[in-house]
């Protein structure tokens, strides 16, 4: 049995939806309050620190894309000039994360986004969206897109379309979980 788990972990099924939005959130929220927050852009973002982030936000939503990448892939990703990284800091700690990627002039991707374990349930989440897509308009895009998936958050996709986003296309897709050997070889990275 020790072996088995070594070995590949059984795919685990998502219902993938893709969702845009073409206009600007009308939506506005106060800063959280009786939290110091912080929101500030990571450009060229060290690799240890961005796999760090991912995987605190990512773990409980198997989220392994960027851990399977090697520094070279992860490097050409994160330090493209078309993708920013912006952290969260709460009360002087990392708390969340988002990532955009501007597709083309007229496109950008919300890649990643997302709160540490610890920050969920502070009651900032809806205002951390907000910032994160007040940053997507502002070089005027005709849209911004998201893919979420049913391993995400539960309530991720409501939130999503509570913000203004419309689901356009949906599909099945197998996520591979990462090996104990993987995850300890990317953490060590």
């Amino acid at each position: 049995m020790a072996k088995k788990s070594a070995s590949l972990k059984a795919p685990l099924k998502a219902h993938v939806t893709q969702l845009e939005m073409t206009a600007p959130p009308k939506t506005s929220l106060p800063v959280p309050v009786n939290i110091q927050t912080a929101i500030i852009r990571a450009p060229n973002i060290p690799l240890h620190y961005y796999r760090y982030l991912y995987r605190q936000v990512g773990k409980r939503w198997h989220w392994y894309k960027r851990l399977r990448m090697t520094d070279e892939e992860l490097a050409a990703a994160i330090h493209d000039p078309h993708v920013s990284v912006t952290v969260l800091y709460v009360d002087g700690a990392p708390a969340g994360f988002f990532e955009l990627r501007q597709e083309n002039e007229e496109i950008v991707e919300l890649s990643y986004f997302g709160l540490f374990e610890r920050a969920i349930g502070l009651g900032i989440g809806k205002w951390f969206l907000l910032q994160a897509l007040y940053a997507a308009w502002q070089d005027n895009p005709r849209k911004v897109t998201v893919t979420t998936n049913t391993l995400d958050h539960p309530r991720a996709l409501q939130l999503y379309q509570m913000m203004g986003f419309s689901p356009v296309s949906t599909y099945e897709a197998l996520v591979q979980p990462m090996t104990d050997a993987e995850l300890l070889k990317a953490l060590d990275a």
